[in-house]
């Protein structure tokens, strides 16, 4: 090979080595240029998609500040309702005395059979919680006096009416769910199943299961001889050993027949002792209770008496057992 030819051949390598090297620098300035043409439109998609959540919560708010004044009116109603609806429970709460020791304890001792100095009328209402219930509470609301209210469960649909008279500082007691002669006098042990089943009634209402009972009848009753003899005997021992005490009383109104509110109010206001035990009751079909309530209450407070409930300290008038 002439000078001349090699010559040109290493010309030729030389100018195809500086041609790829070339081609690579371009490929290369183009795979960074497409790159940053990506990273860029990346970045414009984010910013414009923040911009979009950025106006939409501009005009929530705008929106909420612009609300109609009778929405903002209407928001306002609820707040406020909602304050006071914990200001009157704040109240409620604070007014109720805790008496969670009127629960039965078996083995302590309830009441006392010695009268106190203090004139006192102890009202006590039967066989409720009735139709008539709420209108005793209004009542005893006007006069400001309380009363025990002897529950049983002949009217189920009432029974939120024992936590309404609890509530109010009523004392509640128990006379029998089924107030069932021949049922709750069968056996001592139908006795108890049937005072259970109240127990458990007012328990759900108040909280607990009150010391205070009083039997069907009193614990003078002889019809309970019709279906146990000598049940009253074994009663009135062995609820004070569980823990109950039961209450008779020493003043009626005669109610439990038919009678006219002139003459419940002659009987009722008929009594002088200091502690007075009057058995009325707030049951169905006795609105002329409901009359003569209020004359009632007039007459012995206008003599000095205070209407109480009963606690644990309380009076107790028991009868003479005659079964």
């Amino acid at each position: 090979m002439s000078d001349r030819e090699e010559k040109t051949g290493k010309n030729d390598n030389g100018k195809k080595n500086k041609g790829g090297k070339r081609n690579k620098i371009v490929a290369i300035e183009m795979i960074i240029l497409v790159l940053l043409i990506m990273a860029a439109v990346a970045i414009f998609i984010q910013r414009d998609k923040s911009v979009k959540e950025a106006a939409k919560i501009h005009n929530q708010k705008a929106k909420k500040t612009e609300q109609t004044p009778q929405a903002a009116q209407k928001e306002n109603e609820i707040e406020e309702e909602t304050e006071d609806t914990e200001e009157e429970t704040d109240d409620r709460d604070a007014s109720v005395p805790d008496r969670s020791n009127f629960a039965v304890q078996p083995g302590v001792s309830v009441g006392t059979t010695e009268q106190s100095d203090e004139k006192i009328v102890y009202l006590t209402l039967d066989d409720g919680p009735s139709d008539n219930t709420q209108a005793v509470l209004d009542i005893l609301d006007k006069y400001n006096a309380k009363a025990t209210f002897f529950v049983t469960g002949e009217m189920p649909e009432y029974k939120d009416m024992i936590k309404a008279a609890y509530d109010k500082g009523h004392t509640i007691g128990m006379h029998t769910y089924s107030h069932d002669y021949a049922k709750v006098y069968a056996s001592v042990d139908a006795y108890f199943q049937d005072l259970d089943q109240i127990g458990q009634m007012v328990q759900e209402e108040i909280g607990y299961v009150p010391c205070f009972i009083r039997f069907p009848g009193g614990s003078s009753n002889t019809v309970s001889k019709k279906y146990t003899a000598g049940i009253m005997s074994t009663l009135v021992q062995e609820v004070q050993n569980r823990g109950y005490q039961y209450y008779d009383w020493n003043g009626s109104s005669g109610d439990g027949s038919v009678r006219t509110t002139e003459e419940l109010v002659a009987q009722a206001t008929s009594f002088d002792s200091n502690n007075i035990i009057l058995l009325c009751h707030d049951s169905h079909g006795k609105q002329t209770t409901v009359e003569a309530l209020p004359q009632i209450i007039e007459h012995y407070q206008s003599l000095g008496y205070t209407f109480k409930a009963l606690d644990r300290d309380s009076f107790v008038a028991h009868h003479g057992v005659n079964n």
